[in-house]
C-alpha cells in the first residue's frame, strides 16, 4: 500500500495512539502503514504536556451514546479528534483546563453522528445545480418548467432534470405507455434544446426528440442506433415503434454517453453543496454507492488540500473492470476520512419504473419480471476476486428475485473459497422485496442488508400496485424480520432519490408513515423499528457495515468525536414532534462543522 502526504504529517496520530486493533483487510500492508506512521508520531508529534486536559466539553443535556456498556451519559470530553471522557455530569470537571472549550448543551440530546449508509454524494451536489422536478404535479407542470428553463439557455445546451415520479402526479398526461409519459409534448415546447430528465428512482430517463437525435434513435423502420433489444434494459416504444422517450435500466447509457462532462469549476460547487448538506443535516460519515476513478481522484485532491471534512466510505463501480482490476492490484485504501474497500454492483432496477426483478410477474404489468442488469455469474466472479484481494462486496438488488440470486451467488463464493461470510461482510443495497424463504439467509450467511426507511414511506402507497397485497405483506420492507434473525440493519437515504434526512428516516423507521402522517397505524405496522434500533440502523450499524465500529458509530473513550447535538429527544417524544427536529451541532474529529443559527 503506498503512503500519502497525510500519513507522513501524522494524520492518523491518535489512530495510532488509541487503536492498534483497528481491523482493515490487509493485515500485513497494515503492520506496515502502522509502523511508519507510529514512527512519525514518535519522531515528529509532541504530546501536551497535560494529556487529561480537554480540548472540548459538552455538559447539561443527554448522550444517547450507543455504547451497551454505558448507554446513557451525562457529559463529554474531547481531546483533538478522539473523545476523552463519557460519563457522568460531575465527573467531567476532572477534564477541564484553562484551554478547555465548555459548551452546556441542557435541554438537547447528543448522539453519535449520523452515518449516512447509502448515498450519492456528487449526485446529490448536482442535483442541487440541476432542474428539480420533485414537487411537480403533473406532466404538464414538467413540460412548463423545462420550456422556462430554455430561455435562459443557449440552443443546443442539454437541459438536465430530475426526480420526477410519474406515480406522485395528482392526474396522468391523456396518453402513456406503461404507466409512462411521452416525450411528444415535452419535444416540441422544447425542440432546439437537447432534454434529458431522470426519473426519481435514477433507474429510467425521459429524454425529447433532440436528445433522441443526437443519440440516433429513432422508430424502428429507420435506419438508426435503434437497439430493439438491450441487455438489462429498454427502449420503451409504443405500438408502431416508435420510441417515447422513455428509457429504462441499461438504456440510459444510449442517451447518458452523449451528455457534457462537469467541469472542474461545476465539480467543486457540486462538492461544497453536498457537503454543506451533510453537515447541515447531522451527517458526519457517507457511504458512497458507486464511484469512478475520476470521482475518486477528485475526493483525494480535496482530501489533500484539508477541504474533505465529512468522512467518506467508497464503493468502487463494478461496470469498471479496468478500474476493478487496478484495485485488485493495489488493495484496500483504509483511512479515517477516505477509504476504499468496497465494489458496488447492480442486480436489477428499481420498483417505481418496473425494473425491479421478480419472482413473478408485475401485479399491474402482465408478463414482465423486471430486468437482470447484469449477469449473476459476474456477481459470484466479483465476489470471489473480493475475497482473494479484500475488498467487500455490496450489490444493488430491490426485487425479490434479484435479492435470491445475488444471496446464491455470494453463497456459492462463500462455499467456493471455504470462508465465512462475516469476515467479509458482504452487503446487499436497498433489500425491498425479499421472498419470505431469503429472510433468514442474512444471517445465517452473513451478509448485511443495507436498506432505507424512508423508501417505504415515499413508494409504499403506490408499491402495493406492482406487487399485490400478499407480497407486500410477506415480504416488502421487512425491516423487523430481518433484525429478529440477528442481523444488523444499515440506514440510509439514497440521496438523491431520496432528501438528505436522517430525521425524516428515523420518523420512517419508527413510524412507517408517510411523512404527512398516512395511514394512522402505519404500513404493516408489525415491521416497525423501535426507537433503540432506528438510532443504531444510523450510527454503529453503517459504522460495523464499512469495519469501522472500533472507531467510529458509538460515544466511547478511545474513538472519533464525531457527534451530532438535536433541539429535542426523539428517543422520548411523541411521533408527530419528531419531524420537528433539528440539527443543532455536527462534530467531525473534535471539529465543529455546524451549528445551527438560533
Amino acid at each position: 500500500m503506498e503512503f500519502d502526504n497525510q500519513l507522513q504529517t501524522c494524520l492518523f496520530k491518535d489512530m495510532f495512539m488509541k487503536y492498534l486493533p483497528i481491523r482493515i483487510i490487509a493485515e500485513l500492508k497494515f503492520n506496515l502503514l502502522f509502523f511508519v506512521g507510529w514512527t512519525c508520531f514518535s519522531l515528529a508529534c509532541t504530546p501536551s504536556s497535560n494529556m487529561d486536559e480537554a480540548t472540548l466539553v459538552f455538559k447539561g443535556g443527554t448522550i444517547y451514546t450507543q455504547d451497551a456498556e454505558n448507554p446513557i451519559a451525562g457529559a463529554l470530553a474531547i481531546k483533538d479528534s478522539l473523545i476523552l471522557f463519557v460519563g457522568l455530569e460531575e465527573d467531567v470537571d476532572a477534564f477541564i483546563g484553562p484551554q478547555t472549550r465548555i459548551i452546556d448543551f441542557s435541554g438537547k440530546i447528543m448522539t453519535p453522528g449520523w452515518i449516512e449508509g447509502h448515498g450519492h454524494f456528487m449526485e446529490m451536489g448536482y442535483s442541487q445545480l440541476n432542474l428539480d422536478l420533485s414537487t411537480a404535479a403533473t406532466y404538464e407542470e414538467i413540460v412548463a418548467r423545462v420550456k422556462e428553463a430554455t430561455a435562459n439557455t443557449i440552443p443546443g445546451q442539454w437541459i438536465i432534470g430530475h426526480s420526477w415520479h410519474q406515480s406522485k402526479w395528482e392526474t396522468q398526461p391523456d396518453e402513456t405507455v406503461n404507466g409512462l409519459p411521452l416525450h411528444n409534448s415535452l419535444s416540441i415546447s422544447s425542440p432546439d434544446h437537447p432534454v434529458v430528465l431522470f426519473h426519481v428512482s435514477g433507474h429510467a430517463l425521459l429524454a425529447n426528440a433532440k436528445a433522441m437525435e443526437i443519440a440516433k434513435i429513432g422508430p424502428l423502420n429507420q435506419e438508426m442506433n435503434n437497439h430493439k433489444k438491450l441487455a438489462g434494459g429498454e427502449i420503451i416504444r409504443d405500438k408502431n415503434g416508435n420510441p417515447t422517450g422513455i428509457f429504462n435500466e441499461n438504456a440510459m447509457d444510449l442517451i447518458i454517453g452523449h451528455l457534457p462532462e462537469n467541469s472542474l469549476e461545476r465539480n467543486i460547487q457540486a462538492f461544497n453543496l453536498a457537503q454543506k448538506a451533510c453537515h447541515s443535516k447531522g451527517i458526519t460519515g457517507f457511504h458512497d454507492a458507486g464511484v469512478s476513478q475520476e470521482t475518486l481522484n477528485f475526493y483525494q485532491k480535496l482530501h489533500g488540500e484539508g477541504q474533505l471534512k465529512t468522512r467518506m466510505y467508497l464503493m468502487l463501480a463494478g461496470n469498471d473492470k479496468d478500474l476493478l482490476e487496478d484495485w485488485y492490484h493495489k488493495g484496500p485504501l483504509i483511512d479515517p476520512m477516505l477509504t476504499v474497500r468496497s465494489i458496488k454492483l447492480m442486480a436489477d432496477g428499481a420498483l417505481g419504473t418496473r425494473g425491479a426483478w421478480l419472482l413473478e410477474e408485475y401485479s399491474d404489468q402482465s408478463g414482465h419480471f423486471g430486468h437482470e442488469t447484469m449477469p449473476m455469474s459476474e456477481v459470484y466472479q466479483t465476489a470471489l476476486k473480493g475475497i482473494e484481494h479484500g475488498f467487500q462486496i455490496a450489490t444493488h438488488a430491490i426485487g425479490d428475485k434479484a435479492n435470491q440470486e445475488v444471496l446464491n451467488q455470494y453463497q456459492k463464493a462463500f462455499e467456493t473459497t471455504g470462508s465465512k461470510g462475516n469476515q467479509h461482510r458482504f452487503r446487499i443495497e436497498h433489500v425491498q422485496h425479499l421472498h419470505p424463504e431469503d429472510i433468514p439467509r442474512f444471517a445465517q450467511l452473513g451478509i448485511i442488508p443495507s436498506m432505507q426507511a424512508i423508501h417505504l414511506s415515499s413508494d409504499r402507497p403506490w408499491a402495493i400496485d406492482r406487487l399485490g397485497k400478499k407480497r407486500i405483506l410477506d415480504g416488502a420492507y421487512v425491516w423487523q424480520a430481518l433484525l429478529a434473525t440477528g442481523t444488523p440493519l444499515i440506514n440510509g437515504t439514497d440521496v438523491p432519490v431520496e432528501p438528505l434526512s436522517p430525521i425524516e428516516n428515523f420518523y420512517a423507521s419508527v413510524t412507517r408513515k408517510t411523512l404527512k402522517g398516512e395511514p394512522e397505524s402505519g404500513y404493516e405496522p408489525e415491521q416497525k423499528m423501535t426507537r433503540e434500533q432506528a438510532l443504531k440502523s444510523y450510527t454503529l450499524s453503517p459504522a460495523f457495515g464499512a469495519f469501522e465500529e472500533k472507531i467510529k458509530g458509538s460515544i466511547a473513550t478511545g474513538k472519533l468525536a464525531d457527534l451530532v447535538i438535536l433541539n429535542q429527544d426523539i428517543m422520548k417524544i411523541k411521533e408527530d414532534q419528531i419531524l420537528n427536529t433539528n440539527v443543532m451541532m455536527t462534530i467531525i474529529g473534535g471539529e465543529i462543522v455546524y451549528q445551527h443559527e438560533e
